[in-house]
């Protein structure tokens, strides 16, 4: 199964998370299966999300859309995003 992990730094953490949660249908739409939402402990503005994803196609289709950027931009995502393709490997237990 396809993952990725993106990396990016906010404006105003409540702004972006009103935007992405009105942005999950377009998630799912493109093959997102779920994932994870990080926020450095240190950092409130900078977030690190993990998705599960159906295809590594639809995975790159989706970051790759104007629809994300332009959700991003409204969000208010500063600077451009790290953006990490993965396959699991392992479930690694510790």
């Amino acid at each position: 199964m396809p993952y990725i992990l993106i990396h990016h730094k906010v404006q105003d953490y409540a702004k972006w998370k009103t935007v992405f949660d009105e942005h999950a249908s377009m998630r799912k739409s493109g093959g997102s299966k779920g994932g994870w939402l990080f926020q450095s402990a240190d950092n409130a503005e900078e977030i690190v999300i993990v998705f599960e994803w159906d295809t590594l196609e639809n995975a790159r289709a989706f970051t790759s859309s104007d629809d994300l950027r332009a959700a991003m931009e409204k969000a208010g995502v500063a600077g451009p995003p790290t953006i990490v393709f993965m396959e699991q490997l392992e479930t690694l237990t510790t």
